[in-house]
């Protein structure tokens, strides 16, 4: 028995003695890391020094991720950040001393999880509640597009995922792959105030904006008395708090130049989005999510925050950026949705013709 305790004892010994060794190698990596050049840190993990210091801090003190011995916080998180920006785990070689992949995944959706939490979801993705909110939003829109009453851009785009094995038809789209339709809505400096990753790319956009929290938000305004609306393109249906494009509009009509300042404004949706898959090129088509769809989703909206920490910290775009429309997003004009209340449809269409006369 004895001669068992000293060999327990050994053994418990050397796996202390590799433990503090792999900490020891962690927090050197960590003082490299704390040396990078400002600019290249940016290029790697597309965050500032400063940001990544307060996004740790921020999810140290908020949700219930910690570091360990072995793994602190920081480099969970530069592991997380490296996977986002470039879709990819080899890249993580060498930013966290080799860490294998099955630790790297593990750490990945640690991540994922904090970012998803309700403290940082709400912190960092608020769709505008107060009216004085709403109206610093429409008076920026007003000022940039000379148009009045925009709360907001919405728009969809496609996530590339691997196909699910239970309900494979519903996340099959149009442009022949397996995807997420995820939806967003943007405000006028790009941030992203509002998203829903929980449909599959078969699903319409008009169906994801019908079951969407939003929708019943905006329409009580609009019964309030507020004339606010959000833009979309014209795959939505037009509705007094949603106004789309006016396909055929005659030439140097008013109604032209209601749809040229209207698609110039709805270009913000299209930015934000070409913007968030460039920071965070996990995103990209190129680049499938071999997650489950819900991970995924989780995935989605946790490189939405961080897009919403860069942008509001002022930090610029990927200088390899190329703002052109990836494959699987929908163009700005396409055909009306046949709408199926036909009295909104009226009263939109009004609404819209208000608005149109209202510009010249």
């Amino acid at each position: 028995m004895h001669a068992l305790r000293l060999l327990k004892a050994a053994h418990d010994e050397e796996v202390w003695l590799r433990r503090q060794k792999r900490y020891a190698s962690r927090r050197r990596q960590l003082k490299t890391i704390d040396e990078m050049p400002e600019q290249l840190f940016q290029e790697r993990f597309r965050l500032s020094k400063k940001t990544f210091s307060e996004l740790c801090c921020s999810l140290r003190n908020e949700t219930k991720i910690r570091g360990t011995q072995e793994i602190p916080l920081e480099v969970k998180v530069l592991c997380a950040l490296s996977f986002f920006a470039t879709g990819s785990y080899q890249r993580i070689v060498g930013v966290t001393q080799h860490l294998p992949q099955r630790t790297a995944s593990r750490c990945i959706r640690q991540v994922v999880e904090a970012l998803n939490s309700p403290p940082i979801v709400k912190k960092w993705i608020v769709f505008p509640q107060t009216h004085q909110e709403r109206a610093r939003i429409r008076q920026e829109f007003q000022r940039k597009f000379q148009l009045p009453g925009v709360t907001g851009c919405i728009g969809c785009t496609h996530i590339s995922i691997v196909k699910p094995h239970i309900d494979e038809h519903n996340y099959f789209n149009r442009k022949g792959y397996h995807s997420l339709n995820v939806q967003m809505i943007c405000d006028d400096n790009l941030k992203i105030i509002n998203v829903n990753a929980k449909y599959g790319g078969a699903t319409h956009d008009s169906f994801i904006w019908s079951s969407s929290e939003v929708e019943p938000y905006m329409r009580g305004l609009h019964e309030n008395g507020e004339l606010t609306w959000l833009l979309g393109d014209s795959g939505y249906p037009q509705r007094a708090w949603l106004m789309i494009p006016i396909l055929n509009a005659e030439p140097g009509s008013q109604a032209a130049v209601y749809t040229t300042r209207h698609l110039q404004a709805l270009n913000c949706i299209e930015r934000c989005i070409g913007i968030l898959k460039a920071r965070w090129r996990c995103l990209l088509k190129d680049h499938t999510l071999h997650y489950h769809p819900r991970v995924a989703s989780k995935v989605t909206i946790a490189c939405c925050v961080l897009h919403n920490i860069a942008q509001d910290a002022q930090l610029p775009p990927p200088n390899n950026m190329a703002e052109q429309q990836e494959d699987g997003d929908e163009p700005s004009v396409r055909d009306e949705p046949i709408s199926s209340n036909q009295e909104e449809l009226m009263s939109g269409r009004i609404m819209q013709n208000i608005l149109v006369n209202r510009l010249l």
